[in-house]
């Protein structure tokens, strides 16, 4: 059962399906198959009744995207003075009722829940870097209100984006612990709220897999600006404390070294590329979402590392001026994407090629010239 089944209405979940479906394969244990088995059957129930984002509220955005036609200076460097945050958190209370009911609003004391207290911080986190970094206003440049669904069911292993908040399971206790735990998984799932209201990637093959790195790149991006990380110094991991102690592996992905993040006698062996020669084709994850997802993960950590410093101030603007540009395609794939990158790195460094040409080579070693 995949997270997201439908490309015109999917749920933009953190954990991949092909994980959930290992466990089904290898787990003798019949309580964890169990959890495993309810974990697919709420996502699917989810996923069913979701309302999807309305179109018309895109089509606002787009206009305003017009409005950013590529220039020398992006709009979003000329934005005007600092933001307020407008986070509000609630429970499940282990039900499945959204969004239930209010635990901690903005400006509120901690309330001694880790859980409660790590999706309000991390999206402060995550906002915060939106805002310091790209002058971005929220999730939809517009001042949208921060909110998110803790202890959402019981023993859920997930985290997702369902189009208006953030909601996040509490893990089984066998593999997964709690999904508010890691701030880059905050700042993924957010991400997907940016996409949403800039290009509208749709969830399918290669569109599909570049809605789900752009959420890797800025959600990682998110952890190191919180952690001030220069990029030698950065894990480069995507969700890294998300495993219990009994997993055989550090992270659910890695930018670094994709397919390596991995290898569990339950949850099988992190199956990524990253590189085109290891494209997985078919339909299985909305035509691999998850999986091939590495590849331009992979180019992003190189021109990365080749630069340098922070990458929120090298490779970073580059990414998010494209996320962001008029130019980018609902059904953009890798290669476009790539060219685009170029293209921003051109317009946003002027007079110095070298953030350009690191830029086209990662895309090149990882079979995608440009």
């Amino acid at each position: 059962m995949d997270c997201s089944e439908s490309s015109r209405n999917p749920l933009h979940c953190f954990l991949p399906p092909h994980m959930t479906d290992a466990i089904l394969t290898n787990a003798s244990d019949r309580r964890i198959r169990k959890l495993a088995i309810r974990t697919q059957q709420i996502t699917h129930s989810l996923r069913s009744a979701r309302i999807g984002f309305d179109e018309s509220e895109r089509a606002a955005r787009q206009i305003h995207r017009r409005d950013r036609l590529v220039s020398a200076t992006p709009q979003w460097a000329l934005a005007p003075g600092p933001t307020t945050k407008n986070r509000t958190i609630y429970s499940a209370n282990s039900a499945e009722k959204l969004p239930g009911t209010v635990v901690r609003s903005e400006g509120g004391p901690p309330t001694g829940d880790p859980v409660t207290d790590e999706a309000y911080e991390y999206m402060g986190d995550t906002f915060d870097f939106y805002w310091d970094v790209f002058a971005r206003d929220s999730i939809d440049d517009r001042s949208m209100a921060l909110d998110g669904t803790v202890h959402f069911s019981r023993d859920y292993d997930n985290a997702f984006w369902d189009g208006r908040r953030m909601i996040y399971g509490d893990g089984d206790g066998e593999q997964f612990e709690r999904f508010t735990k890691a701030v880059d998984v905050i700042g993924h799932e957010m991400t997907h709220g940016v996409t949403q209201y800039e290009s509208g990637l749709i969830y399918f093959g290669q569109p599909g897999a570049l809605n789900e790195s752009i959420s890797d790149v800025f959600g990682t991006l998110v952890k190191q600006f919180k952690l001030r990380q220069t990029v030698d110094k950065a894990d480069w991991l995507i969700g890294q404390g998300l495993f219990t102690s009994s997993v055989h592996g550090v992270a659910i992905r890695s930018m670094k070294a994709p397919g390596t993040a991995y290898d569990d006698p339950i949850l099988g062996k992190d199956p990524q590329p990253g590189h085109m020669s290891g494209y997985v084709p078919g339909l299985a994850d909305s035509g691999g979402v998850h999986t091939n997802s590495g590849i331009p993960n992979h180019a992003f950590y190189l021109a990365a590392a080749r630069l340098g410093g922070y990458a929120w101030e090298t490779v970073g603007p580059v990414w998010y001026a494209t996320v962001s540009s008029p130019l980018l395609s609902k059904t953009a794939k890798f290669r476009s994407f790539a060219r685009l990158t170029v293209l921003m790195a051109r317009q946003l460094f002027p007079g110095d090629n070298t953030v350009q040409q690191t830029v086209a080579q990662a895309w090149s070693d990882v079979g995608l010239a440009v």
